[in-house]
């Protein structure tokens, strides 16, 4: 995208209705409009071209991102970090151990505290059904009660760096991927992808992807096919938010419990392990019992489960099946490759090879996915915002 192809960008996303994302959180894309999940798309975009123009994107001149990371990450931590200093904020990530959560502080103390010169904070927490998603609301009510109280200057924007309900920074990128693989969101419509359990020697991955997915890409009028053994359920009010999407958008939304038939004639395929609805709900009552035997027990049941679908692998003959035999494979990385990372796994490693570079180039939107979710929320006018810098046209590497 050129400096004509930005400003073009620009002057389309100003017909977007956005005032809604102003002071707002980025928590689940279902709770966006579609012209707000558009604007989100546009802005990311523009930034790309910005920054491959050498144009500064800096909107501000000082402030904090703070980080808060309850699961290990490498993708999402680094996209957060860079979607911060492109906007201009330092980052800082708070380390529980480190603070005085730990010696019994409350959310709304700690959310108030570290926010005095904070304009957003990213949140991933992901690891107990029912914990996640309700914490960050927890975090933005106590940062709203903080603003309007006048302890803090300006009200920091919460963004969803994954819960357990949903995925928001990885299932837009992922839906970037798609759109520039395909030319154009409006030529998703009619695409089938297969959103597919697969293998993994490990037990305890988060629902939150598969979910962002069938939650995200059924708004698109895509024909989204949700593929699991029997025992692998999402959560039901997601499958409810996926079953409406298709029913507005013109696309359609089923479930299958046979992999070669979610890959049959697949535009898309993202075969990716999770762990089972009901197990993750056993694991947070047993951690809130404090029974660490009990969650011995459960794992080792969830292993042996796990051990009777090890033919649920994307391979080349499965991958021959779908649209003539070229789908675009995808994966949120990292993938569990047959022979590489494990012994077996989610992936033949000649398919994973074979996408290797595209899968890195799904990866690379993150940033820019994470940049325009903050920069939403905190100017009004964001047309205006990117207009200023393309015609103030600084150098960001002199």
């Amino acid at each position: 995208m050129d400096k004509i192809g930005i400003r073009e960008a620009i002057k389309k996303l100003a017909l977007l209705k956005t005032e809604a994302m102003y002071l707002n959180d980025f928590l689940l894309t279902w709770d966006k409009s579609r012209d707000e999940i558009e604007a989100t798309f546009a802005v990311a975009e523009i930034l790309k071209g910005l920054r491959k123009a050498n144009i500064s994107s800096r909107a501000f001149d000082s402030g904090l991102a703070i980080s808060l990371f309850r699961d290990n990450s490498t993708r999402t931590r680094f996209s957060f970090a860079s979607a911060s200093n492109l906007l201009g904020l330092t980052i800082q990530d708070l380390d529980e151990g480190k603070s005085q959560i730990a010696h019994g502080e409350t959310v709304r103390e700690t959310a108030n505290m570290v926010s005095f010169m904070a304009d957003v904070i990213g949140i991933r927490d992901d690891m107990y059904i029912g914990k996640g998603n309700t914490y960050m609301r927890q975090v933005a009510q106590s940062v709203q009660e903080g603003y309007d109280a006048g302890i803090l200057e300006q009200r920091p924007t919460l963004v969803n760096l994954q819960c357990d309900i949903d995925h928001p920074t990885q299932s837009m990128s992922d839906a970037m991927h798609i759109i520039n693989h395909f030319g154009g969101v409006e030529r998703l419509k009619g695409k089938k992808i297969a959103m597919s359990w697969a293998y993994s020697p490990s037990y305890g991955k988060p629902l939150s992807v598969p979910q962002g997915i069938v939650g995200l890409m059924t708004r698109f009028g895509m024909e989204v096919v949700l593929a699991h053994p029997k025992g692998y359920e999402i959560m039901p009010e997601v499958e409810e938010v996926a079953q409406k999407n298709a029913a507005d958008s013109g696309g359609s939304f089923s479930k299958t419990n046979n992999m070669a038939e979610a890959f049959q004639d697949a535009d898309v395929v993202y075969p990716k392990s999770w762990a089972p609805f009901a197990a993750m709900e056993k694991r947070t009552d047993l951690y809130g019992q404090g029974d660490m035997d009990g969650i011995k027990a459960l794992e080792k049941e969830l292993l042996t489960q796990n051990a009777e679908f090890k033919d649920w692998e994307c391979t080349e003959e499965l991958m021959q099946s779908s649209k003539d035999g070229r789908a675009l494979y995808m994966h949120c990385l990292p993938a569990d490759i047959t022979g590489v990372s494990c012994e077996q796994g989610e992936v033949q490693a000649s398919v994973f090879d074979r996408y290797r570079d595209p899968l890195y180039k799904e990866a690379s939107y993150k940033p820019y996915v994470v940049a325009a979710m903050i920069l939403l929320a905190k100017f009004p006018n964001p047309a205006e915002k990117l207009m200023q810098m393309l015609e103030r046209d600084r150098p960001r590497v002199f």
